[in-house]
């Protein structure tokens, strides 16, 4: 049997040459050095003032003092929106990952003084809600939530509504961003709690194309705050009352639904709480003039996307002319541009005759549909004419307007029963 030396196992220093000492071959540390000088020319990036709907929706949200929830998918960007906002904004971020906490992280640990009897058992406080409280503002920052368990969103529940935790009572300038991924691509997954869900402004995040590509060249969007004309703030106050409680009032059942689905129930949907919240953000995003698309992305991601575009399309008919007004001057009237925001005025000019029908209103009313033909499509006219054509008593005249409107009329009904036989024949052949 063959025996080997211990010198055979010790190993050999390599060559020495001069090759590989060179001036280009600095040691160790000065090549990581090296790393960092590229690492920070990567990460220097500039930003530009660009028009970006879902930031400017989470900003006007976080102005709103508002707990915001964004849902994506992983490497979506969310966490460094929230990084580059807390920039823009001057705040400091505090990011927590709530599946790796206990439930006591947000609720507080207990914690014996000298006489329990006494003075009680206080709740401390984590670390990082006290350098909040000292720093009196900031940005929250709650990441991964889908994947904190039950226990964890229970306790998470007053810290988001109350911003409270323990003993400790959060300042005035700290906001809450959450953000979570869909159960079905986060790890180990949680359907979020409907009392937690229903604490949040939902925002559904998704990756622009320009925006990615403008920004890995060394440019991103800029997070600002809006700005609010302050001329405007009792006017936005008045209107997003009048908008929340006019829309409830006429829709009973919406003011609070509780989805039959386990996901979404972990959405947003309609509640008192989440009605106040829908009003505050339209009384925000009309103070700041913000586009319809911003309005529409905050107030479906507060009650949901059914509510809030039934309350979408009520805002719309808000500022449309008073029936008598027009009534009262059917020549001088200004129709809608918009054709469906068009035919509701029609219809409801016609539904204020029936509700009082005298012949002066009654010719006022053709005259308006004249005036409607004269200023937009024809075709908006033909079921308010026919509807008021039924309205006439015995002993009214015939105005000369509805001379006026006949051949609309009759033209519009000859065109859908030509198109109606162009159909049939088309059925049939098949």
């Amino acid at each position: 049997m063959p025996t080997y030396s211990p010198a055979a196992f010790r190993p050999v220093p390599p060559p020495v040459s001069d090759a590989t000492t060179t001036s280009f071959d600095p040691p160790h540390a000065s090549r990581l050095d090296v790393a960092g000088e590229l690492l920070a020319l990567l990460g220097d990036t500039t930003t530009e003032p660009r028009p970006d709907t879902q930031l400017e929706a989470l900003t006007l949200a976080v102005a709103a003092d508002l707990p915001v929830l964004l849902w994506g998918e992983p490497g979506i960007g969310k966490t460094a929106a929230l990084t580059q906002l807390a920039t823009a904004l001057d705040l400091p971020l505090t990011t927590v990952i709530a599946s790796v906490h206990e439930p006591s992280d947000f609720s507080g640990l207990p914690v014996v003084g000298d006489d329990p009897a006494e003075q009680g058992v206080p709740m401390a406080p984590p670390d990082w809600a006290v350098r909040l409280v000292r720093a009196g503002r900031g940005l929250l920052f709650l990441d991964e939530l889908s994947t904190a368990p039950p226990a964890v969103q229970a306790a998470l529940l007053r810290l988001v509504l109350e911003r409270r935790i323990g003993t400790l009572q959060l300042p005035s300038g700290v906001r809450i961003v959450a953000a979570a991924n869909p159960r079905a691509s986060a790890a180990d997954g949680w359907e979020l709690s409907p009392p937690l869900a229903n604490r949040f402004v939902h925002l559904q995040w998704t990756h622009d194309h320009g925006v990615v590509v403008r920004g890995l060249g060394g440019t991103w969007p800029r997070a600002t705050l809006p700005r609010l004309d302050p001329e405007k703030l009792p006017e936005a106050v008045d209107f997003a009352r009048r908008a929340v409680c006019g829309f409830l009032t006429v829709r009973p059942p919406l003011v609070h639904r509780l989805p039959d689905n386990e996901t979404r129930r972990g959405g947003p949907w309609p509640s008192p709480r989440s009605w106040d919240m829908t009003l505050r953000l339209i009384a925000f995003a009309t103070a700041a003039g913000s586009a319809r698309d911003v309005l529409s992305l905050l107030v479906r991601g507060a009650v949901g996307d059914g509510p809030g575009l039934e309350l979408l399309a009520s805002l719309d008919r808000m500022d449309l002319p008073d029936p008598e007004t027009l009534l009262a001057d059917p020549t001088g009237a200004e129709l809608p541009e918009r054709g469906d925001l068009r035919q509701a005025v029609l219809d409801g000019v016609v539904a204020a005759v029936r509700a009082r029908p005298e012949k002066p209103r009654w010719d006022a009313a053709w005259a308006l549909l004249v005036r409607a033909v004269e200023t937009g499509a024809p075709d908006l006219v033909v079921v308010p004419a026919t509807t008021l054509a039924t309205l006439r008593r015995e002993d009214w005249d015939v105005p000369e307007a509805i001379e006026r409107l006949a051949g609309v009329v009759a033209l519009s009904r000859r065109a859908d029963r030509a198109a109606a036989r162009s159909v049939t024949p088309a059925r049939a052949g098949r």
